[in-house]
């Protein structure tokens, strides 16, 4: 396995990565009709965007990406951060690709600088991220609008 920078080059194979865990895992936690509004956001226009204002992060096995994640500053803020678009591949999941990520993201210069950090979370990866010492903003464990879960991390800096 070999975690790299995003390349504008990688945005389909993103894009079909994370369609396919909103399909396969992500709709074990939500009705597929959700799912399929978060397909629409999720295509290769979306993930150039997105990786045009965070550090956008990859994750391949012989040559196929089967992970992804991101960071990027929390509204515009140069002391909060953001992870966004975390994703592996159903199969690889539980094999320490989502560790990976989250080890890389927790190393680059937007986490760093950062004293708080926040994940908005879906159902499906809430646990995961508790693993990593975020817990539920301002203590509240509830869903919000999006059907999120909004996480927060603070660090000393």
């Amino acid at each position: 396995m070999n975690i790299r920078r995003f390349e504008t080059a990688d945005a389909e194979a993103v894009s079909a990565l994370v369609i396919k865990t909103i399909r396969i895992s992500n709709v074990k936690d939500y009705p597929a009709e959700s799912m399929e509004e978060w397909v629409k956001i999720m295509q290769p226009q979306n993930i150039l965007e997105r990786a045009s204002w965070t550090h956008f992060y990859v994750v391949e096995d012989n040559d196929t990406i089967i992970g992804c994640g991101a960071i990027g500053p929390y509204w515009g803020k140069e002391d909060e951060s953001s992870l966004f678009t975390i994703f592996v591949l159903p199969e690889y999941q539980g094999k320490g690709v989502g560790r990976l990520i989250m080890e890389t993201l927790e190393n680059d210069e937007y986490f760093l600088r950062a004293k708080r950090i926040e994940i908005p979370s879906s159902i499906t990866g809430c646990q995961f991220y508790r693993k990593f010492g975020y817990d539920y903003k301002n203590g509240i464990a509830e869903l919000d609008e999006e059907r999120l879960y909004r996480l927060e991390k603070f660090r000393e800096i």
